[in-house]
């Protein structure tokens, strides 16, 4: 399935789409972004070589146990990778109004997976879109308002999906913030070992 052609009907003026090619059978696992990069070459399925969202992506894998030197390493291991905002930031946060827009494409991208048992939220942008498209199907959140730090370790489900809170994988701040880094690749190695057990 081409990622592209079967989101773009979906998307709206100034959306960055997934330039990925996969078998939606073989997805195991859903890793949730928050924002498109500014420049569509810059995302995991990007032609720079390597996209920039890579660069800090791909070491968190190979921390987690999975030797992976490309997005179709991290593919091949059953595992999908999307944003959860498919515009550019315009500022430092995402306002609601962008996610709300994206939420359509991501809700549609989560149902192409039929054989999904994980999807990880990383950062609390895709944490609150992950609850919107939860609470319009159940009229609740799939997740408290409790900080990612104090969820972690507590096994939460979307019916008999198994939900990873965690922290954000792209940007130069990932680089800076060595604990999260190392959260984050401890939160993929748990997610790796449900999704291949």
């Amino acid at each position: 399935m081409n990622l592209t052609e079967e989101l773009a009907p979906l998307a709206g003026p100034g959306m960055h789409l997934p330039a990925a090619t996969l078998d939606p059978s073989l997805i195991r696992a859903v890793m949730i972004n928050e924002v498109v990069p500014e420049h569509p070459e810059d995302d995991f399925y990007g032609a720079n070589d390597p996209p920039f969202y890579l660069t800090t992506a791909l070491p968190l894998f190979q921390r987690a146990g999975l030797p992976a030197q490309s997005i179709r390493d991290v593919t091949d291991a059953g595992v999908y990778i999307t944003n959860a905002v498919k515009t550019p930031k315009k500022d430092t946060n995402v306002p609601a109004e962008d996610i709300a827009l994206s939420l359509p494409l991501l809700e549609h991208e989560l149902d192409l997976f039929p054989r999904l048992k994980a999807v990880m939220l990383m950062g609390d942008v895709a944490r609150k879109a992950f609850n919107l498209i939860w609470k319009k199907k159940t009229g609740r959140n799939a997740l408290p308002a409790v900080s990612t730090y104090k969820l972690r370790k507590t096994p939460l489900y979307a019916e008999n999906i198994r939900i990873f809170p965690s922290y954000i994988m792209t940007g130069r701040n990932i680089l800076i913030e060595k604990s999260k880094a190392d959260m984050a690749a401890e939160d993929i190695r748990t997610m790796l070992e449900i999704i291949h057990s």
